[in-house]
């Protein structure tokens, strides 16, 4: 192959690996990144394994609501309260779970309802947002039922 066309070859190569950074920008002319989801923290020690809520047919509407919070932003989906983010450092006092040790203590953590009272549990830190927890029966943030 001839000298330029290799050379052709790489950079159209080279350029297909290429991903632009999906962002929006903000009035301040800054760029929001749209959410990316992470299952690096994990915790399969407590709350359901993915096997239990593929059999009771919720991980299928999870993993479609994780793939709409992946076309907005941090700041767009804890407005419209997708996802709901406590105070810095706080674990709940009132919780079937425990802080694991691979978690930092001061992260914010946030819970996302998938239908019901199933949740996500999980933090961010900058737009990625790290899946911990998967939580069917509402137990990581135990609260007083209302109205009944």
């Amino acid at each position: 192959m001839g000298k330029g066309r290799q050379n052709k070859f790489n950079e159209r190569n080279a350029a297909s690996y290429k991903r632009e950074v999906k962002s929006i920008d903000l009035r301040s002319g800054q760029r929001e990144r749209f959410i990316v989801i992470s299952f690096k923290d994990f915790d399969s020690n407590q709350g359901q394994s993915f096997e239990l809520w593929e059999g009771e047919n919720i991980l299928a509407l999870a993993v479609r609501k994780l793939q709409g919070v992946c076309g907005l932003t941090r700041i767009e989906a804890t407005r419209q309260q997708i996802i709901k983010e406590y105070p810095k450092g706080t674990f709940p006092d009132k919780s079937d779970f425990y802080h694991p040790k691979h978690i930092p203590e001061d992260i914010a953590w946030c819970s996302m309802h998938i239908q019901g009272k199933e949740c996500v549990i999980g933090y961010f830190e900058d737009n990625v947002f790290y899946v911990v927890f998967l939580d069917k029966d509402h137990r990581f943030w135990i609260t007083e039922k209302k109205n009944t």
